[in-house]
């Protein structure tokens, strides 16, 4: 019998023979069926395992009925085993995915904790935007059959529940800045939400983020803790999963383990985004969109700058204004601000973050009258007691998928929430 109780890859062998009074019934048993097993761990007689157990007892506990059970000992599409979220974690693939996403988790709470770092719990509900998307999911009470209007024939959300507009959040980042301001060093580590209707390989409608706020920190301060981050992280699972690793490696990205290393071992350069441009224009490549100082710049062309120019991690620093948001500080020419990207070979973009604009007459000057107003609480953070402070966020599905070679961050998550799919 192989057994396995997913907290390996390869899981355990069983010997019953026909001394266990129940060995009709147990030699029937099919893929899928659940053992209790008593026994004597021995050194294998076999090949492919250095020990197993000789069985003294076999309860079983569940049976799965032979050829209607989903997984059968055959190969899976990962495609196919969306449609079964809730059998796909018994399959070797999501089996390695979710130990390699259990320990990144602790990892970097670790990594926060053992600096002094105090875990925040920011709201899921807000009435706040912080990215200025405006592709959020709505929270209601309301009937939506017979929602109440104003004279103007708007919803009257003064009958909702909270007297006001509010959504699931998109970050929890302008919650953390206060924190940051009483307690120095701070992370959130939450689920966030997008309503953006986009199905493709690198979005979720729901997804976990990582995002540090540290006060008395500046950019530079800030690229030194994110290349020491992302090292921790990545040795973590290298040290931890060389199994799973491998097993991934063999099935879906042949260069999974050396990149990984080379990240680890490679110091990060840095670069403007003044200089980013100037290298993409000149690279002499056919970009599908076109580079000029001013854009936003795309996966294609971060994936260029750290994969053929750097060949290796890059940091992008000092973006322009206009295509940052409101609370990014703005620097000394006055057209560019202290932002910053982390970007990693064969992903792109894996961290995104800035130093914050703690200015109050600088900050002004971003906001328009209706953000003021609704960020009257973050602009009183410049007026008592501001500091230089700065932060970052990480997106954790994409650094699962990341460190485990899958291309679809649908499989970096248990239940993934897409357009058209909450089944789960």
């Amino acid at each position: 019998i192989q057994l396995n109780d997913g907290s390996n890859l390869s899981g355990l062998q069983v010997i019953a023979d026909e001394k266990l009074e129940n060995y009709e019934e147990i030699s029937k048993l099919s893929t899928g069926a659940a053992l209790e097993v008593w026994g004597t761990l021995v050194e294998s007689q076999g090949r492919g395992q250095d020990f197993e157990v000789q069985s003294e007892q076999v309860l079983i506990r569940g049976t799965a009925p032979g050829e209607e059970y989903p997984l059968q000992k055959k190969g899976h599409t990962l495609e196919f085993l969306r449609d079964i979220a809730h059998l796909r974690p018994r399959t070797n693939t999501l089996g390695a995915v979710f130990r390699i996403r259990n320990t990144l988790s602790q990892a970097i709470h670790r990594f926060f904790q053992d600096r002094g770092f105090l875990y925040v719990h920011t709201p899921i509900i807000t009435a706040n935007d912080a990215e200025g998307a405006g592709e959020m999911f709505h929270v209601t009470s309301l009937d939506l059959e017979q929602l109440p209007k104003t004279k103007a024939g708007k919803v009257d959300y003064d009958q909702d529940f909270f007297g006001t507009d509010v959504s699931l959040t998109v970050s929890g980042q302008l919650g953390a800045e206060g924190f940051a301001l009483a307690f120095t060093n701070v992370y959130t580590f939450g689920p966030t939400f997008r309503a953006e209707n986009s199905n493709t390989a690198r979005h979720l409608a729901e997804f976990w983020m990582i995002e540090p706020e540290m006060a008395f920190m500046d950019l530079q301060g800030m690229l030194v803790l994110t290349e020491e981050f992302l090292r921790e992280l990545l040795k973590e699972c290298l040290d931890r999963h060389e199994e799973d690793l491998a097993f991934l490696q063999k099935m879906y990205d042949q260069e999974l383990i050396s990149g990984l290393k080379h990240i680890c071992d490679t110091p990060f350069e840095t670069l403007t985004y003044t200089e980013a441009v100037k290298i993409l224009e000149n690279s002499g490549k056919s970009f599908e969109f076109p580079v000029e100082w001013g854009c936003d710049l795309q996966s294609e062309h971060e994936r260029y700058l750290s994969e053929v120019h750097v060949g290796g991690p890059l940091n992008l620093i000092d973006y322009p204004k206009d295509i940052k948001a409101f609370y990014m500080r703005l620097n000394d020419d006055e057209k560019t601000v202290a932002a910053m990207d982390v970007l990693v070979p064969g992903v792109g973009e894996i961290i995104g973050g800035s130093q914050r604009e703690e200015r109050l007459d600088v900050l002004d000057e971003r906001m328009d009258a209706h953000l003021k107003e609704e960020l009257w609480w973050y602009r009183d953070l410049r007026r008592y007691g501001t500091v230089p402070h700065a932060g970052f966020g990480l997106g954790f599905e994409r650094l699962v998928l990341y460190l485990t070679g899958m291309e679809n961050i649908r499989d970096a998550i248990p239940f993934p929430r897409v357009p058209n799919n909450a089944a789960f």
